[in-house]
C-alpha cells in the first residue's frame, strides 16, 4: 500500500491534493513520537511526507534546469530548417533549374515541358462559364465542409459512378482536396507511418519499374520483391505521368492479385478504375481537373474512398483528419464542379497530336518513342553511346533548347535517364515544327558506328558480319 502511494502522479494538481490531505491528517492525528503513534496514522502521514519531499526535490531540479537553460539562451542567429523541409525535393525543378540554356535566338521557343503544360491549350467554354456561373451566385464565399461542399461531392459521387460495378458511390465516400497531388498526399498519410514504406512513389518510398518494351507495364517480379510487412499501400497511376501508357484490364487485375496476397490497400491515381475490378482489395481513387480540363492552377482533386469489405477500419476517419488541415478546397471551383462535370461537351476531349508525333520521331536515328495510350505526354526513348556529344539525356536536353529552342524534360527527372518527355497538348503545327527540329538536332549529333555504316552502304553483309 505505502509502495502504491509512493508511485502516484506528482503533478501540481496532485501535489496541492496532498498537501491538503496532509493538513487534514495532521490534524487529527496529534503530534507523537513515532513509538507513540498508532499505525495507520503514522503509515499515512509518513508517506505524505515522502511525496511532498519528492514533489520538492521535481520542482527545484525543475527551476534549476529552467535557469541553467535561460542563462545559456542562443549565442546569436541559429534558425535552422526543419528535417522535413531538409528532404522535401521537386525533381523536376532541380533538374530543370540547374540547366545552361540559352535558346537560339533565331528559332522562336516552343515549350514541351510541364511548365508550360497549358499554355497554349484552353479550358473549355462551359468550364469557364461554370466558374463564372459558381462566383455570380455568391453562394461559395465562405468556408465548406471539411470534405467539400454536399453538391460538390454529389457531382464528383456521379461523375465517377463507372468506379463500382454496380454505379451507387456515396457523396459521404468523396473527399474534395487541393489538387490531385493533395489528394494523393492525404492518402499516403493517413496509411503509412513513419517507418513503413509505399510502393510507387521517416515514410519510405519504393519504386517499382515499368517496362517501355511492353507498354510500360509494371515488372510484376519486381515490384513483388519489394513487398515486406511494413509495405502500406502500392500506389497505381493509370494513365501514367510521364509515360502517358495505359495499364488494361488483364494488367490491372494481376496488380490486384498481387495486393490480395499481401493485403495491401490499393492508391489509385486514375481514369480507369481499378476499383470495378476487385471488391476484395480496398481502394482509395484520387482524380481531379488538371489531366482531362486542363485547368492545374484550379487546384481541384477529389478521394474517392471504395472499401466494400471494411478493410480500411479507422483510417478512414484518419483520412478525414486529414482534411481540417486547411479547411477544405477552393470554394469556388468547388461550386462550379456539378457544371463543368456535366457540361463540358465530349468533343473536347477528342483528337491527340500523339500520332503525329510518333510518326515523325519513329523515323528520327537514335530515338525510339513510345506510344501512349491516355494522358498527354510521350515518353522518347534516346541511345544516348549514339549521341557521344552528350553525356546524358539531360545534357541532351539542355543542349536540345539551346541549339533548336525546343523545351523536353529529361527522364532523369522521373528516375528513369535515357528517355525524354514532350507534352502533347501544344497545337499540330507547333508539335509538327518541334519533331522536325528535334530530327534536325539528332541528325546533326547522330554518330553511327563503324559497323552500321558498312552494312547501311552494302560494303558488308550484314549476315557475315562478325
Amino acid at each position: 500500500k505505502r509502495a502504491g502511494l509512493v508511485i502516484m502522479p506528482s503533478s501540481v494538481a496532485n501535489e496541492s491534493q496532498f498537501r491538503f490531505q496532509s493538513s487534514r491528517s495532521q490534524a487529527s492525528c496529534p503530534s507523537r513520537t513515532p513509538t507513540a503513534t498508532p499505525p495507520s496514522c503514522d503509515v499515512v502521514d509518513q508517506a505524505l511526507a515522502e511525496l511532498q519531499l519528492q514533489s520538492q526535490e521535481i520542482r527545484e531540479k525543475d527551476l534549476h534546469l529552467m535557469a541553467s537553460t535561460s542563462k545559456r539562451g542562443r549565442s546569436g542567429w541559429q534558425i535552422k530548417a526543419s528535417k522535413l523541409s531538409n528532404n522535401t525535393h521537386n525533381r523536376i525543378r532541380n533538374i530543370v533549374e540547374s540547366l545552361k540554356i540559352k535558346p537560339n535566338p533565331e528559332k522562336p521557343m516552343i515549350p514541351l515541358s510541364i511548365a508550360h503544360l497549358v499554355t497554349f491549350a484552353l479550358a473549355a467554354d462551359e468550364t469557364m462559364k461554370a466558374v463564372l456561373h459558381s462566383l455570380e451566385s455568391g453562394k461559395f464565399n465562405g468556408y465548406a465542409h471539411t470534405q467539400g461542399h454536399e453538391v460538390a461531392r454529389q457531382a464528383v459521387a456521379k461523375y465517377s459512378a463507372h468506379q463500382r460495378p454496380d454505379g451507387a458511390i456515396d457523396p459521404n465516400e468523396v473527399i474534395l482536396c487541393s489538387g490531385c497531388s493533395s489528394a494523393l498526399e492525404y492518402c499516403i498519410l493517413a496509411l503509412a507511418d513513419r517507418g513503413q514504406n509505399v510502393l510507387g512513389l521517416d515514410i519510405e518510398v519504393r519504386y517499382y519499374d515499368l517496362l517501355p518494351d511492353q507498354q510500360w507495364r509494371a515488372d510484376l517480379v519486381q515490384l513483388e520483391s519489394l513487398i515486406d510487412e511494413n509495405t502500406a499501400a502500392l500506389l497505381i497511376n493509370n494513365p501514367s505521368n510521364p509515360c502517358g501508357s495505359v495499364f488494361d484490364e488483364k494488367h490491372l487485375r494481376q496488380l490486384i492479385d498481387i495486393c490480395e496476397r499481401h493485403y495491401l490497400p490499393i492508391i489509385a491515381d486514375e481514369h480507369m478504375a481499378v476499383s470495378s475490378l476487385t471488391s476484395e482489395v480496398p481502394v482509395l481513387s484520387c482524380g481531379g481537373l488538371t489531366k482531362r480540363f486542363l485547368v492545374p492552377g484550379w487546384r481541384m482533386g477529389w478521394i474517392i474512398v471504395h472499401d466494400r469489405k471494411q478493410r480500411l477500419a479507422n483510417a478512414i476517419g484518419g483520412l478525414k483528419n486529414m482534411c481540417g488541415r486547411i479547411l477544405g478546397s477552393n470554394t469556388i471551383i468547388q461550386g462550379a464542379l456539378p457544371e463543368i462535370l456535366t457540361k463540358t461537351p465530349q468533343s473536347y476531349f477528342d483528337g491527340s497530336n500523339a500520332t503525329l508525333a510518333y510518326k515523325m520521331l519513329k523515323s528520327v536515328r537514335g530515338l525510339n518513342p513510345v506510344m501512349p495510350n491516355g494522358a498527354m505526354y510521350m515518353m522518347i526513348g534516346v541511345s544516348i553511346e549514339r549521341f557521344p556529344a552528350f553525356k546524358d539525356d539531360t545534357h541532351f536536353v539542355q543542349e536540345l533548347v539551346n541549339e533548336q529552342s525546343v523545351f523536353c524534360l529529361p527522364g532523369s527527372c522521373f528516375e528513369y535517364p535515357g528517355y525524354v518527355r514532350i507534352v502533347l497538348t501544344v497545337p499540330g503545327a507547333m508539335i509538327e515544327e518541334a519533331c522536325a527540329r528535334m530530327a534536325e538536332f539528332c541528325e546533326r549529333h547522330f554518330k553511327k558506328d563503324s559497323r552500321a555504316a558498312f552494312i547501311e552502304h552494302g560494303l558488308l553483309d550484314e549476315d557475315l558480319a562478325f
